[in-house]
């Protein structure tokens, strides 16, 4: 993938700009060089244009292409969204005079319904590292931070010692494109970040949570050790790294939280993006009448 970016000029300009003017994180351009590369290859191959070169035509045959690789339409939706930004870029640097993608029409998504948890399913979560094996009290403290903020896995492994203010019981979390957000945290991981500092290996590394090496933490070495406690406590199999934080956005609103403080504190930038776990709430409402209302 590298050499190909090497071998066009635009293409690697194009990667600089959404990091270093976009400010985008290096996931996002990652995701964007492969949804471009994938396409990039696909013409290559079937019509032997280069990108630049593609007309509507081309783009609308790739597109049913995806559809027949039985892609989720949210996956189409992603890959063209990075065509639409890699044209209006040549656009902008007059290398075409208009994008071959201006009038095409996005399928319409259809609405996910992120897998959540249960305040019980939580607690048995939060209850199941041993806490006198210095590994798991520091995972004891990594899920605690994690449900008392709804911070993405990302941001809560690249959290450093001076993010938190135990104090004043805030972390402050650097989210996508580089915003950054004060969340405050209750007593429960204010005291697991506590019990896990006084054991803390002593290291050079600035990230709070470390590995049994004495280095950062990264984002699927927790990952699996959060596997090893769903398994143990028999939880669901289909949780996903993200399902915390749908947790706690779902039993915020389910107690009467308003969605405005609720996207602040996830650091969404668009409010509709918060709503989806609206729908949540309201599907545990309904699941509540059907199963106690005498006429449900």
């Amino acid at each position: 993938m590298q050499n190909e970016i090497k071998e066009d000029p635009f293409l690697r300009s194009f990667f600089d700009y959404l990091f270093i003017e976009k400010g985008l994180s290096k996931n996002t351009v990652d995701a964007y060089k492969t949804d471009i590369l994938n396409f990039n290859n696909w013409i290559k191959h079937n019509n032997r244009l280069d990108l630049k070169k593609a007309s509507i035509s081309d783009i609308n045959n790739y597109i049913a292409f995806l559809f027949k690789s039985k892609l989720k339409s949210s996956s189409i939706n992603r890959k063209i969204s990075s065509l639409k930004a890699l044209y209006l870029y040549l656009v902008k640097k007059n290398v075409l005079s208009k994008s071959p993608v201006d009038e095409l029409v996005i399928p319409k998504q259809s609405k996910y319904l992120p897998i959540s948890m249960s305040e019980q399913e939580v607690e048995k979560l939060l209850n199941s590292p041993d806490i006198s094996i210095q590994i798991e009290k520091r995972d004891k403290a990594m899920i605690e931070m994690m449900y008392a903020t709804g911070m993405r896995i990302s941001e809560l492994v690249n959290l450093k010692i001076t993010d938190i203010d135990m104090k004043r019981s805030v972390v402050k979390v650097l989210g996508k494109g580089s915003k950054e957000r004060l969340i405050p945290f209750g007593e429960s991981a204010s005291e697991a970040i506590n019990y896990y500092l006084l054991d803390r290996k002593k290291s050079s590394s600035k990230e709070i949570f470390l590995s049994n090496r004495g280095k950062k933490l990264s984002r699927i070495g927790f990952w699996q050790r959060i596997k090893i406690y769903l398994s143990r406590e028999n939880l669901k199999n289909s949780i996903s790294p993200h399902t915390l934080r749908h947790a706690f956005a779902t039993h915020l609103l389910n107690r009467g939280a308003d969605l405005r403080s609720v996207q602040l504190l996830l650091g969404h930038s668009d409010l509709s993006t918060t709503q989806i776990y609206t729908h949540i709430a309201k599907q545990r409402l309904s699941d509540v009448l059907k199963k106690h209302h005498p006429r449900g």
